[in-house]
């Protein structure tokens, strides 16, 4: 196990990489705490729960409402939770959200602990703060940003994880590495998800990677004023997608960074072969890289999308694979360049 913290403002962030969770009780005071999760973590691993305060929230990503966020507030009332009470979020970006979310506003702050169990929240959803609920197909439209005491990275829960959330997972890494990284993106190429299974020492690696590249990004702008939109690369269309039609959320992104890129093509002179390579990347990976998409269904969820500006989007771009770029483009040149 290694330990290092993030400064992120006036606050700093204890990350525990490739730790262990049945250690827990080193880090944070147990009969203080108060864990959430979800039923497919609970019922698979019984054992971490056992004797333990646990509220159990049903899975997916329709979980991530208000009604959630009041049922959440009614058992801590229950359990008697008071302003030294952890809130310890066991789960993907779905629970880790939604703990974050639940303890910026109960009693106005409490303290908390995220481990995240699967990939794609080990190396995106977790870190950084931003907490957020739907209101209804608006993903993420309400939240706040509220940054943990400690994330605690515990491999271990990835072994129970289906290959398509691994995939999930990849799309995350795939787009640092793209916005951030050019070599991770070549030593991603020469790998595979079945690869970096198999080699636990070099996924831990990995892991921390992008944990480290994403922090830099924060730490520099964690209110998202300026460098850190770089992470929404791919998501402006991806989260409509998703919204949308039936595909996960590693499945949206992937499709939506191929959109992106196309408009970089357009805009920027991104070269074919950088499209090729991502698209190259993709497949490997496991994840799509196009599908038929009407954007008169999409068009509305993007209209209201966090980065819009008047007519415009904040809209990531590529000057060249591993190089971002933020970059205010109308809603009808998107239109027409890519639908």
């Amino acid at each position: 196990m290694t330990s290092t913290h993030f400064q992120i403002g006036n606050q700093s962030v204890q990350c525990y990489f490739n730790a262990s969770f049945s250690n827990i009780d080193q880090w944070v005071p147990s009969h203080q705490c108060i864990f959430i999760t979800d039923e497919n973590i609970a019922y698979a691993h019984p054992a971490a729960f056992a004797h333990k305060q646990t509220i159990v929230l049903k899975a997916g990503e329709s979980t991530k409402q208000q009604q959630t966020i009041d049922y959440i507030i009614s058992k801590l009332i229950e359990k008697e939770a008071d302003r030294d009470t952890w809130l310890i979020g066991v789960g993907g970006g779905v629970i880790t959200d939604i703990t974050g979310y639940v303890a910026g506003i109960f009693m106005r702050g409490l303290k908390t602990g995220l481990i995240p169990t699967s990939l794609l929240g080990m190396v995106d959803a977790a870190i950084g703060g931003k907490n957020g609920i739907g209101v209804g197909t608006y993903k993420n439209l309400v939240g706040l940003i509220k940054q943990p005491e400690f994330i605690l990275f515990d491999p271990h829960w990835l072994t129970t994880l289906p290959t398509r959330e691994w995939s999930n997972g990849f799309a995350e890494i795939i787009k640092h590495a793209c916005i951030r990284d050019v070599d991770m993106l070549e030593e991603l190429l020469n790998h595979s998800i079945e690869w970096y299974q198999n080699n636990p020492k070099e996924l831990a690696t990995l892991i921390e990677k992008n944990v480290r590249l994403k922090w830099s990004i924060v730490a520099n702008d964690p209110w998202e004023q300026n460098e850190r939109r770089l992470l929404n690369f791919g998501h402006t269309i991806g989260h409509a997608i998703e919204n949308t039609y039936q595909l996960s959320h590693g499945e949206a992104i992937a499709i939506g960074m191929m959109y992106a890129v196309k408009l970089s093509a357009a805009t920027n002179g991104l070269e074919e072969t950088s499209i090729q390579i991502m698209e190259k990347a993709f497949t490997q990976y496991q994840l799509p890289t196009q599908a038929m998409i009407d954007w008169r269904k999409i068009a509305p969820l993007i209209q209201l999308d966090k980065k819009r500006k008047g007519e415009t989007i904040r809209f990531i771009v590529l000057e060249e694979i591993g190089k971002g770029k933020v970059q205010e483009i109308s809603l009808e040149t998107i239109q027409t360049i890519l639908f």
